[in-house]
């Protein structure tokens, strides 16, 4: 692993996310800025939109943006859930918010184009990463400063990744050592492999507010100044 100043880890450079929460994805909720998640993964539709702006078939696209739309989906196929159609008696895809873009109309149209390939929920053009199946807070303590942030992060993500989305808040995150309970983090592990349980399930059986206790990380500055 290279090293930056005194730190060893990857090369935030051309650093990709692998997890999304769903609060980061409800934040992409518009034509312009278009994501959606479905059977575990996120999609950035927004080339999408900018290419069939004005098309009235974007219209059921755009009102879900910013949400998991699962449910439009068979889970076995991975393909929009199908019904029989009451007047064809042919098995078409199921739009209950109305047909959208790729989906083929119910009747044969003149003006049907079917030239775009593959439709949009196949393959992997879109995809940015992984929805986040259980998140967590936690709360990362510059000893140096004695500045707190509470961040939301997604449970099966590596301490590296956490670092990088704590790097708008502190540009020299890397240059700091990680600990929790006075033990030096492992950077390639995640929050529940270095030893700090998820409690949730505890707190609710206790019938207890979760949010009364936030693990904290403590950072203590390794005197270079690395920038990622």
């Amino acid at each position: 692993m290279p090293l930056r100043g005194l730190v060893a880890g990857p090369d935030f450079e051309f650093f990709q996310r692998r997890y999304f929460t769903p609060a980061e994805v409800a934040q992409h909720n518009r034509a312009e800025d278009l994501w959606v998640s479905y059977l575990g993964y996120v999609f950035d539709l927004t080339p999408l939109a900018q290419q069939y702006k004005g098309d009235l078939l974007l219209k059921p696209i755009v009102e879900v943006a910013g949400q998991d739309i699962s449910h439009w989906f068979d889970p076995k196929t991975r393909d929009i859930r199908k019904h029989l159609d009451p007047l064809t008696g042919a098995l078409r895809y199921r739009t209950p918010r109305g047909r959208f873009l790729h989906v083929p109309p119910q009747l044969p149209r003149s003006d049907w184009a079917n030239d775009f390939g593959k439709p949009w929920w196949q393959g992997s053009r879109y995809e940015v990463g992984r929805l986040s199946t259980k998140t967590r807070h936690i709360r990362i303590i510059n000893t140096l400063t004695s500045q707190e942030r509470t961040l939301e992060v997604g449970a099966q993500e590596s301490m590296w990744e956490i670092l990088h989305r704590y790097l708008p808040y502190n540009a020299h995150a890397a240059s700091y050592t990680w600990k929790y309970e006075g033990k030096t983090l492992k950077m390639d592990s995640t929050l529940e492999e270095n030893g700090i349980c998820d409690e949730d399930e505890e707190f609710d059986w206790l019938n207890m507010d979760s949010s009364l206790y936030t693990p904290a990380l403590l950072l203590y500055f390794n005197d270079d100044l690395t920038v990622l």
